[in-house]
């Protein structure tokens, strides 16, 4: 930015932010200026065009929203420490959406599993072996970076196709020498933050043993999906020779929280117990052997496939999995409008979705992917 692009935005912002008192006084308070007024949004758009952002696009209006929250934390009156936290959020989130960016298109898997596992431990061999199988499929290991099983994650697939998601603490503060000064080595302050990525960028999950940390990303991963707010995909529990962990881990579930009625038992269909770590990848490439991806536009739920299904195949999921439909029937179909460039190409299954039994989305696109 030149120097007088520069004095422009001061000038700009001097007009929104009028006097230093302001970060104490409410919005409606009298002679401020709201953020909801007409000239406000007019300079908050000057300022996105300047930048060069285009005038009246979808994304401009985002940022413009963006913009106008951030400013709204003056008259909110927030405290230091709440206006750090915010700040630092965003700025992680847009950093790593920035380094993620460089290599949009390799499918990835994202590791957990505990920082104390010894190198000679089966856990850590069976680690090595998946993520090393991944990589020969061109799949790239995201791991948070540390010893252990996340070393591990690194050591298979090597340091090209490794991400490391490193959160800084007290402790545990290194990151591995396989992903050390690497590019692809983002740190996070908040934990929060750090799971948005390791989830959002995932297309599919591998669950090795560990403690309280892996059990957090573990059930956070499921609940995501249970309940929609992430796409579907594959999660597999994975562990060495002669373990126990995630059988006694699965038996717990079924007996405590199925037969209790606080999960449905096709819930127990979102992960996957596999025998080895050949069997793990197995698993994950075949859940994306005629599904692609999904979303939503609005009540629709897009499922966007390899290769397009019969009209006999769409009446038998149509008869099989009528819970889900909301109202209508499930069809083939194009691109909806809402979808823009998004993989114009490939072929829809679409219905008006109930958004609930999320354990039953995910049978029905194994059903998909066995027809």
């Amino acid at each position: 930015m030149t120097e007088n692009q520069k004095n422009s935005l001061n000038v700009e912002l001097t007009g929104l932010i009028e006097t230093p008192g302001a970060a104490n006084r409410v919005s409606d308070q009298s002679g401020e200026r709201r953020i909801d007024d007409p000239e406000v949004a007019q300079m908050l758009d000057r300022l996105i065009e300047k930048m060069g952002g285009k005038a009246g696009a979808f994304e401009s209006r985002l940022v413009r929203d963006l913009l106008a929250t951030s400013l709204k934390l003056i008259p909110d009156g927030r405290g230091t420490g709440e206006l750090k936290l915010i700040t630092t959020a965003v700025k992680e989130m847009r950093y790593a959406y920035r380094v993620f960016a460089r290599y949009a298109d390799p499918h990835k898997v994202t590791i957990f599993g505990s920082a104390r596992t010894p190198e000679d431990h089966p856990d850590y061999a069976a680690c090595v072996e998946f993520s090393k199988l991944m990589a020969e499929k061109s799949w790239m290991s995201i791991t948070g970076a540390g010893d252990g099983i996340m070393k591990a994650g690194h050591v298979g697939p090597g340091r090209a196709a490794s991400f490391g998601v490193a959160i800084r603490l007290p402790f545990e503060t290194t990151a591995n020498h396989v992903i050390a000064g690497d590019e692809k080595l983002i740190h996070f302050r908040y934990f929060f933050t750090r799971k948005l990525m390791f989830i959002s960028q995932a297309e599919a999950v591998a669950l090795f043993p560990g403690g309280f940390g892996t059990m957090d990303e573990a059930y956070e991963t499921l609940t995501l999906v249970q309940t929609g707010k992430a796409s579907p995909m594959p999660i597999v529990c994975v562990e060495g020779t002669n373990g126990g962990y995630w059988e006694a881990w699965d038996k717990w579930v079924r007996e405590q929280l199925v037969t209790r009625g606080w999960i449905s038992k096709e819930d127990t269909r979102l992960y996957y117990l596999a025998k080895t770590p050949q069997d793990a990848v197995d698993h994950i490439l075949k859940f994306y052997t005629v599904y692609h991806s999904s979303r939503y536009v609005k009540d629709d739920l897009v499922i966007r496939l390899k290769k397009p299904l019969t009209q006999q195949q769409v009446d038998a999921l149509n008869d099989e999995y009528k819970v889900l439909v909301k109202e209508g029937r499930m069809a083939m179909r194009g691109p909806y409008d809402a979808e823009g460039d998004e993989f114009p190409d490939l072929p829809r299954l679409a219905f008006t979705h109930t958004k609930s039994k999320f354990g039953l989305v995910r049978q029905l696109i194994d059903r998909i992917n066995e027809m």
